[in-house]
């Protein structure tokens, strides 16, 4: 689940002429990397926690998504708009306590934003992921922060879900073709202000692609990607109903230490929110404590995060207010301690979501 989920549903007209995600879609890789214009919505998101050398935390969060206006090019013309790309940087300083946001849309125009499966890129201006082989090259600058960063995969992707689609309501094409990358190791330099840092940890890709109908019965959402000690993965979402009920359709995925996955359904798991801040701007009120239950796999957590003030807030009606950053987790899995580390997304707590503005 993810920011750009809510942008679609409100900046896009119901899509007749795209393919919706329905079951029996079938990965491949590479291929699976890059573009799917016959889908209407697509993102590339990537997370991770990192240290410099004396033992300074930080998160980061470069993601690129891309919005079919029409899947028929009108115009001859650079500036025909078949797409609108969005990309959001964010640089959580957990040592300083510091939280960096910055937003940019774009037109691919000539050569502004796009996807070019040849180059294997995906970018947005001066920010970018490129694929050389198996490893990833994310770059991404700022006049206040930018990173560069070597990402090599230690585990394959996992697809989540079930029969190549992961639901999200009971309507056909309410649903997207999902796969993560579970763990990455993320290596390079990372400058915030003046300073410059030489960083390694985990880093967390996602990719999804769909066609999505709007959702009136959804009020936000929780999602959590977490990155064990013990090198095993999780993933959950919580969908929210105006109802304050639990979406049947909330789930998940377990991955494992040899990278061997699991479908979570919503009675696999609980998730249960405890202590909130408040948002001095906004006057939401976020749960940043939770308690994480999957009794099938004996796994009990405690999620907390060493930096409360991580929301994004929007600036116009396409740009919704949420919180998204840095996690820590500690608990036990069959029976014995586990620490670790993942990023938490929340939506609708500044306000309900409107998907009909």
């Amino acid at each position: 689940m993810n920011r750009a989920l809510l942008v679609a549903m409100l900046l896009l007209p119901r899509a007749l002429h795209y393919r919706s995600a329905v079951p029996g879609y079938h990965f491949q890789f590479p291929r699976d990397y890059f573009n799917h214009p016959n889908y209407q919505t697509e993102w590339w998101y990537y997370t991770g926690n990192v240290r410099a050398a004396n033992d300074h935390a930080f998160g980061f969060e470069l993601t690129f998504f891309r919005f079919g206006v029409s899947p028929r090019k009108s115009v001859d013309s650079p500036w025909d708009v078949q797409n609108i790309y969005m990309a959001h940087f964010a640089v959580s300083d957990l040592g300083a306590h510091r939280f960096f946001y910055r937003e940019r849309f774009n037109r691919a125009g000539p050569g502004l934003a796009g996807v070019n499966a040849q180059r294997a890129i995906v970018w947005n201006g001066n920010w970018s992921v490129q694929w050389h082989g198996a490893q990833e090259w994310l770059r991404a600058l700022t006049e206040d922060y930018a990173l560069d960063f070597t990402l090599t995969p230690l585990k394959p992707p996992v697809i989540n879900g079930r029969d190549g689609v992961s639901k999200k309501g009971p309507g056909r094409g309410e649903a997207s073709h999902y796969f993560s990358i579970t763990r990455l190791k993320a290596a390079g330099t990372l400058r915030v202000r003046n300073h410059r840092y030489q960083v390694t940890g985990v880093s967390w890709m996602d990719h999804e692609f769909f066609t999505e109908p709007s959702n009136p019965t959804l009020v936000g959402w929780d999602w959590f990607s977490i990155q064990l000690d013990d090198d095993t993965e999780l993933m959950l979402y919580r969908l929210r109903l105006k109802s304050g009920a639990e979406s049947p359709y909330s789930s998940g995925t377990y991955v494992d230490a040899a990278g061997h996955s699991q479908f979570l359904s919503k009675r696999d798991f609980t998730v249960s929110p405890g202590a909130c801040w408040t948002s001095p701007r906004t006057h939401g009120h976020y749960p940043t404590a939770w308690r994480i239950a999957v009794p099938s796999l004996h796994l009990d957590l405690k999620l907390t995060t060493p930096l409360e003030d991580q929301e994004l807030v929007g600036n116009n009606r396409y740009s919704p207010t949420y919180w998204e950053g840095a996690v820590r987790l500690e608990g036990t899995e069959s029976g014995k301690p586990v620490h670790g580390v993942g990023y938490l997304e929340m939506t609708g707590y500044s306000a309900p979501l409107n998907f009909n503005q």
